[in-house]
């Protein structure tokens, strides 16, 4: 790498590395962790960044809909979920959806999660894929988290596999990454003790892959974890990429303290942000994309980090729920003209693009 920034010891060698196209190893991604020398580590993961997409940034007009926010888990980390009863806990009928989703023309990607709702079984998910794909044809359906397959196998008595091949066949797209976490034993048992296990977790998207459905994959950090946790969190990725290949982005999620139980741990620096997307994109040489999700990071934080290894801006998603509950205070909507002027204004090329990042005619719109 022709360097104009002095480059501390400890990164010299990774960064000769970088230079040229190998793959570091987990200590030496503990080693990035544990650097302060943020510019090196940014000019690291923008130089891969360039040499996979150029200038090229993505995005997706796209809209975010939770069908659902009661769920029989109770993760200390989570401001979304509800019990059934609680204030403020619904789940949308077939009909209610649809009218939610009303004004979909144009859309590319619609995005779908939500609660473990032990009143909608696999028949209701069913309908629901099959009227959206009767309605909008040319949409996306990118719907459940591998921890909602679990939970819907587990209550119908069925293999992943037939959950993942029923729902395909009415219409699923993709999976999200979400219910992720954080893979380490001890993070799960302290915050979130009954949901999908990590390997659970991975056993889902290996068996979507092998059935033809890519996926997104996420991390959950800034709350307890150790960074030996997110080395190997982003190894576990790594291997089932090794085998699958059906990993289409890493989005790296930072925990929000408002309104749950976890609150008093405070919010993430924009250092560790910009750090996570950066080992993210140096670590995972082998996900083609890494996502800047605007909604999490902010929008300025957002535009800066696709000088940091991200390539995706997400989109324009309309109504977003589950940051919003945690504290969120970015816009819950962007339009294109929007999205395309905080990347232009970086230096990039807005490229708009369907589920799958294959490139769309079009630019500016609403």
């Amino acid at each position: 790498m022709t360097r104009s920034l002095k480059v501390s010891s400890e990164l010299e060698s990774i960064a000769d590395k970088v230079d040229q196209g190998k793959r570091i190893s987990e200590d030496e991604a503990l080693a990035i962790l544990r650097s302060t020398d943020l510019p090196t580590i940014g000019k690291m993961a923008d130089r891969i960044r360039r040499r996979l997409h150029g200038d090229k940034t993505y995005y997706v007009i796209n809209r975010h809909i939770n069908h659902t926010n009661i769920c029989s888990y109770d993760c200390l980390f989570c401001s979304f979920a509800r019990k059934a009863g609680q204030p403020g806990a619904y789940w949308l009928s077939v009909e209610e959806y649809l009218q939610e989703a009303g004004g979909l023309e144009g859309v590319s990607e619609i995005h779908t999660v939500g609660g473990c709702n032990d009143q909608l079984g696999l028949e209701y998910y069913e309908t629901l894929l099959r009227r959206v794909m009767e309605r909008y044809p040319n949409v996306c359906c990118k719907f459940l988290t591998a921890v909602e397959i679990v939970d819907l196998a587990e209550r119908e008595g069925l293999a992943y596999a037939e959950v993942l091949s029923r729902l395909k066949a009415a219409g699923l797209g993709m999976l999200p990454g979400g219910g992720a976490e954080l893979f380490a034993e001890r993070i799960r048992k302290k915050l979130c003790r009954h949901k999908a296990t990590a390997e659970a977790w991975l056993e889902v998207h290996r068996t979507a892959h092998r059935l033809g459905l890519p996926s997104n994959a996420t991390m959950l950090y800034g709350h307890i974890e150790t960074d030996e946790e997110i080395v190997d969190h982003l190894a576990r990725l790594r291997r089932l990429q090794d085998e699958t290949g059906g990993f289409l982005c890493f989005v790296p999620l930072a925990y929000h303290p408002e309104n749950n139980r976890l609150g008093a741990l405070g919010w993430t620096s924009g250092q560790r942000d910009l750090k996570l997307l950066a080992l993210a994109r140096i670590f995972l040489d082998n996900v083609p994309h890494i996502k800047a999700y605007w909604i999490m990071l902010g929008l300025k934080l957002a535009q800066l980090a696709l000088v940091f290894g991200a390539d995706d801006f997400d989109g324009t998603v309309v109504h977003e729920q589950i940051y919003h509950d945690a504290g969120a205070k970015s816009p819950e909507a962007l339009t294109s003209a929007d999205i395309e002027k905080l990347i232009q204004e970086a230096g990039l090329k807005p490229v708009l693009r369907d589920a799958f990042y294959h490139p769309l005619e079009g630019s500016s719109q609403g």
